[in-house]
């Protein structure tokens, strides 16, 4: 990992990157990035508004949101970056957002939006926290946006996951932790690997309708999520982490790259294909994955169906 996963893990795998992939006019395309407000997000929604794309920032804190649009708009040059106020780990807030927002066509819908409590919280729906915000709340949020996926010709869907998602296996058995000790680091990595795993039944959902879906690890990028969640492992780590720009940096190319990357459903790290399981005590079988669908199916209230 030290070399990979850090600052001079990037420059490394930069010296391979094509700057004609991310010299593409965003001009008319719509982009939707949750938590878009800081670290990883915000510097996501810079880069698709400098390109001259209309983003929507989905963010839960009014004041940092405000804050943040402002200042995008300023660095980027581009009025149409806009603000909704989203919490996407309560499903009711989904549906409201959707409700409203009237849009036609999205072009990429980025799920940044991420949370490491130090306890056992529950979301307003009755669910565990990270399990919320990483994958119900996602989840919920691609399925209503799934006629204006498909409207827009080239949708990118992305899942921003975690390398720590590489240490677990699909664990579902106690998904609200009630019977459990609650570990909020192994919580976040559990559902890390979720959105791999969905990310690959939703590129299968997808198929052919002209929507690529995608999971990716930023790396260990410099954020305040970082600092506040993972102080020891900041402390350890602070001089070789990645700036949240070049954390970011897959999340762009995969959202904007002409043509759109292929496979769709793969999981992504500097801009490569990636394997998704290194240890093998991690693997699941099929069953198990069919089961995490249903269960996002069931918690979210959709039907027990792909649509």
């Amino acid at each position: 990992m030290i070399g990979s996963f850090d600052h001079i893990g990037f420059q490394r795998h930069s010296r391979a990157f094509r700057a004609a992939d991310l010299a593409v006019d965003l001009a008319g395309r719509v982009c939707l990035v949750t938590g878009g407000n800081a670290g990883l997000g915000r510097a996501t929604a810079e880069a698709l508004a400098k390109r001259g794309a209309t983003v929507h920032l989905l963010c839960r804190d009014a004041g940092r949101a405000e804050v943040a649009r402002d200042e995008i708009r300023r660095t980027s040059g581009n009025a149409r970056v806009e603000l909704a106020l989203v919490d996407v780990s309560d499903l009711a807030s989904v549906r409201r957002y959707v409700a409203s927002a009237g849009l036609e066509k999205v072009h990429a819908l980025v799920h940044n939006a991420g949370a490491l409590p130090p306890s056992r919280i529950l979301s307003a729906d009755g669910l565990e926290f990270t399990l919320a915000t990483h994958v119900v709340g996602p989840h919920l949020l691609t399925s209503l946006l799934a006629t204006p996926l498909r409207a827009a010709g080239d949708a990118r869907v992305i899942f921003v996951s975690s390398g720590g998602m590489y240490t677990q296996r699909l664990a579902l058995d106690d998904l609200r932790w009630d019977r459990r000790s609650y570990d909020g680091v192994v919580a976040y990595a559990q559902t890390k690997r979720m959105q791999v795993v969905l990310a690959e039944r939703w590129s299968r959902v997808f198929a052919g309708a002209g929507v690529s879906v995608y999971s990716m690890h930023p790396g260990w990028a410099d954020t305040s999520g970082v600092q506040t969640s993972l102080p020891r492992f900041y402390k350890l780590t602070q001089r070789i982490l990645r700036s949240p720009a070049e954390g970011a940096d897959t999340v762009v190319w995969l959202a904007v790259c002409q043509p759109a990357p292929t496979p769709s459903g793969a999981f992504w790290f500097d801009r490569k294909a990636r394997d998704t399981h290194y240890l093998p005590w991690t693997r699941e079988a099929q069953a198990t994955r069919d089961r995490l669908w249903e269960e996002c199916q069931r918690f979210a209230g959709l039907e027990r169906s792909d649509r």
